[in-house]
């Protein structure tokens, strides 16, 4: 890897709509459709080197186990398969998940030993392997969710689950499940959690785009379709969030980078930092860089044919940011969870970048 604070590969598979690292980020999984496409890094590029096939629908959520070196993924087709790689191939085990509408997002938990699954069944299905029958089973977090499950994040303790809906609410669950869980201890959102209990919920004036507990998982964020970005401590007050109204396209990915600061982006194109600072959040920058004066993709160059009077040259049509459509997903690649140096965007523009915080010379917009 180079020190450039940004770099960015196109992968030519068109919009991505998630991607997932292996524990040393040396293969990424991405999606464009109903395939799953695994890389291999190689001298600086991406080589493709596993497709699976299963999905019969577009993909809508991937996640890779570090630990365990297993691959949940889900679609639209309602299926949800876990992959394990044995004897040189990926094995998918069907996942008995019980919904009626597309699954939309998924992840693992943090010790591996369940996943949970949002859907347009309004519901979310916490998933877990029941050794006696040799398959995966779910138990499902219902009640009060009124919409379809947009986006989902896991407490560091494995036992809490937040959940945002288009039902314009954030809320924290409990996902315990006595079958793979130890009693969870007493926190601040609360002492009893038994499975599908509402530790708290809050309201937005847009439906949810992304949910994160920050890394102690005593604050949460979340964003709206709405512009906005809310924030909750619940060791100050688990009743009391507070919300920016930004001047920007709405966000759709959320990253926590310490336990004061978080990435997030999303319509806008460019990853943007905010601080908090005594409770409340503070804008402090757009991160990114101009992008590459190279020959634009299909689209571009079509558009360019047909309005060639309008237009006087390509770079006209370019955003003068390194993505050129929606940043949809966001993810750690370097550091602790206490202390991301490095992380992944990919877009609808189809592209994948790795950016550097502490080496960040971008241009700040």
């Amino acid at each position: 890897m180079s020190q450039s604070p940004v770099q960015s590969w196109d992968l030519g598979i068109g919009p991505i709509y998630c991607h997932a690292f292996n524990k040393d980020r040396t293969q990424l999984a991405v999606s464009s459709s109903n395939l799953i496409q695994i890389y291999q890094l190689q001298n600086g590029a991406w080589k493709e080197v596993y497709v699976l096939k299963e999905h019969d629908l577009p993909i809508t959520g991937l996640d890779w186990a570090p630990n365990t070196n297993r691959i949940v993924s889900c679609s639209q087709d309602k299926n949800v398969f876990v992959w394990t790689f044995d004897n040189g191939n990926w094995k998918p085990e069907l996942v008995l998940v019980r919904i009626n509408r597309g699954a939309t997002t998924v992840k693992w938990s943090p010790l591996e030993n369940k996943f949970a699954v949002g859907s347009s069944a309004k519901l979310v299905a916490v998933c877990y392997y029941e050794r006696e029958n040799d398959w995966w089973v779910s138990k499902h977090l219902k009640k009060p969710i009124r919409s379809t499950v947009t986006a989902i994040d896991w407490h560091p303790n494995n036992v809490l689950l937040a959940v945002g809906a288009t039902d314009f609410r954030a809320r924290v669950f409990s996902a315990y499940v006595k079958e793979v869980d130890e009693k969870p201890s007493p926190n601040p959102w609360g002492s009893k959690m038994p499975f599908g209990q509402v530790m708290a919920e809050y309201v937005a004036a847009g439906w949810i785009k992304s949910v994160s507990f920050s890394p102690s998982g005593c604050r949460l964020a979340w964003v709206a379709q709405d512009s906005t970005l809310s924030l909750v401590d619940a060791n100050q007050d688990i009743q009391k969030s507070a919300t920016v109204q930004t001047t920007h396209l709405p966000y759709a990915t959320i990253l926590w980078v310490t336990e004061n600061s978080l990435v997030v982006a999303g319509f806008d194109c460019s990853p943007m930092l905010y601080t908090i600072n005594n409770g409340t959040l503070s804008f402090v920058s757009k991160l990114d860089v101009p992008p590459e004066n190279k020959n634009a993709n299909s689209i571009f160059q079509k558009f360019r044919n047909v309005d060639r009077n309008a237009l006087e040259t390509l770079s006209d049509l370019q955003l003068k940011s390194l993505h050129q459509n929606a940043i949809v997903q966001l993810l750690p690649h370097t550091g602790n969870t206490q202390n991301i140096v490095k992380f992944t965007t990919c877009g609808s523009d189809g592209l994948v970048a790795l950016w550097d915080l502490k080496n960040n010379r971008a241009v700040v917009h």
